[in-house]
């Protein structure tokens, strides 16, 4: 184990340029691969990375993703994604890539015996399943009342940052100590965790690296700033969308009552009341008779902020 190199400034892992810098090293991405798809390290013969540019959805999206893909044993393509931002379809989301990552395998005049295993795995800084408190989620095709497996050809993987425990046990596992490494933001965390895994050690040592790369860290901070900007246009759009679908309902007379008669500048006053003080946990009741919005107006606020 190397002597841990000393800087004051450390990129964050979950920043997807930092992550795809941490997996182009061999150790470190054999280490990560072995965690979360429960190999042994011995089983990990080969691994290389597939790509190295921005991959975007349309031509003119501006912040794309910073996706890493690799072969794993010169038989498994595996696509590893981060997504810090809410984003309720992503479940969709990552079957679409995942099947078209499959399905792009074959040419022409090409057998269906050739098809390589694909995976997707996705790490989300957000919670995807709310019925569920379990950090780490893996997908598959099964029948549903017999749970056989129809081919093992398809599967993606989820690790959910916001559910990983507070503290760690004597008997942590390797994929909590790299989802952990992935979520820290201080150095004190990094220092525990190298200590409990050789390649999350190499992996910190990979990040005091980088990050004093002042080309690395430049990129690094333009990626971060375009991944902030994109969430706060994302954010101010969902905002102005609720109000003015809260105001169009108010003029339509949705809820009449209470609120007929009042100025769209008091409706607008009534919206930002309400919005505040749910954020602030107050009683549904309670802010329906402080803004004179009606339980269900309350209810569907309640409901698009969410």
């Amino acid at each position: 184990m190397q002597k841990h190199l000393m800087s004051e400034f450390l990129m964050k892992p979950k920043v997807d340029f930092a992550f795809k810098e941490l997996m182009t090293d061999e150790t470190v991405r054999n280490g990560f691969l072995s965690a979360v798809l429960e190999l042994k390290p011995e089983d990990i013969h080969k691994t290389a990375i597939m790509n190295t540019e921005l991959r975007r959805i349309h031509q003119d999206e501006k912040q794309g993703i910073l996706d890493v893909h690799l072969l794993l044993n010169d038989d498994t393509e595996i696509d590893i994604e981060i997504q810090l931002s809410k984003l309720d379809v992503w479940s969709d989301r990552a079957l679409y890539y995942l099947s078209k990552m499959f399905g792009n395998q074959l040419s022409p005049g090409e057998g269906y015996r050739i098809l390589y295993r694909c995976i997707n795995i996705s790490i989300l800084d957000f919670k995807l399943f709310a019925d569920s408190e379990e950090f780490y989620s893996v997908f598959g095709f099964y029948e549903r009342r017999r749970h056989t497996r129809a081919t093992d050809k398809m599967e993606f993987h989820v690790i959910e940052l916001p559910k990983l425990p507070e503290k760690l046990e004597e008997n942590s596992s390797d994929l909590l100590l790299w989802a952990k490494f992935i979520s820290a933001e201080k150095k004190e965390e990094f220092e525990m965790l190298s200590g409990k895994n050789a390649s999350i050690d190499r992996a910190y040592e990979r990040l005091q690296v980088i990050s004093l790369d002042r080309q690395k860290r430049m990129e690094y901070e333009a990626r971060e700033k375009a991944v902030r900007d994109y969430n706060e246009m994302m954010m101010e759009s969902r905002e102005s969308g609720l109000e003015m679908g809260l105001e169009q309902g108010l003029e339509l007379g949705l809820e009449r009552g209470r609120t007929e008669g009042i100025s769209v500048g008091e409706k607008r006053k009534a919206f930002d009341i309400a919005k505040k003080l749910l954020a602030s946990g107050v009683d549904e009741k309670i802010i329906a008779e402080s803004t004179g919005l009606s339980l269900a107006q309350i209810e569907e606020l309640k409901a698009l902020a969410e």
